[in-house]
């Protein structure tokens, strides 16, 4: 296979050997009908002259040593550490010392799938993934804050087939959901969250108020829109308009059937499943709820966030709130 940016094939460069060498026309002539330098032309012929026609095949561009390239046993403890803690490149520097950038070059290189593609709980790949580079950030905290709901299967006592395996997969069958309700700022991330019972109107209405008196403890104190997928407990509920209003909020919903809209949302629920919710095999319903307030202040605290250059998202906020 040939070079990414080759121009000619090695059928390329042989046909261009055979006009120059064997039907003796002009370099620079052969060059500019195949679309390449006069040099580039000689490099051929020259390299033909010196060793045949294996001589033409692809080289490998990157130099013959690399005394400067990372040790193999620092890059096996970036992989072990991967491993262990399933987290990206600046949770992994913290662990080892090692650069967020030459992790990120290290994991490159041992073709390790991104997270997003993992199983949370194994850290096997069982998923393809899709990537954008269309981002937006609001200028200030308040400006906008993401709201959703996550269900997550209740745990019977003793735990479930995460606990106990597949073959033991009707144990908690029909003991129903809890409703994971999550409000994020848009522009610093923090996070505010409820385990709650349903997912109706005034539920949800209730907890944005909850959540409004949250972030108004840490110095944000006007919320002014308010962004939802386009839920019947978000779109037509009284309670929810009302609760709107009293914040004097300004309602925004995403476009129909694109999740991506409320993109920041999702992608903190997929960080509360990956670090939380499915990090370990819990032995009850009540194990997993008492594990969630601590990783909620360690996330909001502790946890660097790539998007906010590896800092936590309180430290987006003024000092003085």
């Amino acid at each position: 296979m040939s070079h990414a940016n080759a121009r000619l094939t090695f059928h390329g460069r042989c046909l261009l050997v055979r006009r120059v060498v064997q039907e003796g026309r002009p370099i620079a002539h052969v060059a500019a009908e195949m679309g390449v330098s006069r040099q580039c032309g000689h490099r051929w012929v020259a390299r033909y002259h010196e060793e045949g026609w294996d001589g033409l095949r692809e080289r490998r561009s990157g130099p013959r040593s690399s005394p400067r390239r990372t040790p193999p046993e620092t890059e096996q403890r970036v992989l072990s550490a991967r491993a262990e803690l399933r987290a990206g490149p600046d949770r992994i520097a913290q662990a080892t010392g090692v650069p967020a950038r030459t992790i990120t070059r290290i994991l490159r290189r041992h073709h390790v799938p991104p997270l997003a593609a993992c199983d949370p709980l194994t850290g096997q790949p069982i998923r393809a993934h899709r990537h954008s580079t269309r981002r937006y950030e609001h200028p200030a905290p308040g400006d906008m804050i993401h709201l959703d709901v996550k269900k997550l299967g209740r745990i019977p006592d003793g735990g479930g087939w995460r606990v106990h395996g597949r073959s033991e997969q009707a144990r908690g069958r029909g003991i129903g959901y809890d409703y994971l309700h999550t409000a994020i700022d848009d522009h610093s991330r923090l996070a505010y969250a409820e385990i709650l019972t349903n997912e109706k109107g005034e539920t949800c209405a209730g907890f944005l108020t909850r959540a409004a008196a949250f972030f108004a403890t840490h110095g944000i104190t006007r919320i002014e829109r308010i962004l939802t997928d386009n839920a019947k407990n978000y779109r037509i509920s009284r309670a929810f308009q009302q609760a709107c209003a009293t914040l004097g909020a300004r309602q925004k919903f995403t476009r129909p059937h694109c999740p991506w809209t409320n993109g920041k949302a999702e992608r903190f629920n997929r960080t509360l499943a990956t670090e939380w919710a499915y990090r370990q095999p819990y032995n009850s319903n009540q194990h997993r709820t008492d594990a969630f307030g601590p990783w909620l202040e360690y996330y909001n605290t502790q946890r660097p966030h790539s998007a906010i250059g590896g800092q936590p998202p309180i430290s987006r906020l003024s000092p003085s709130s």
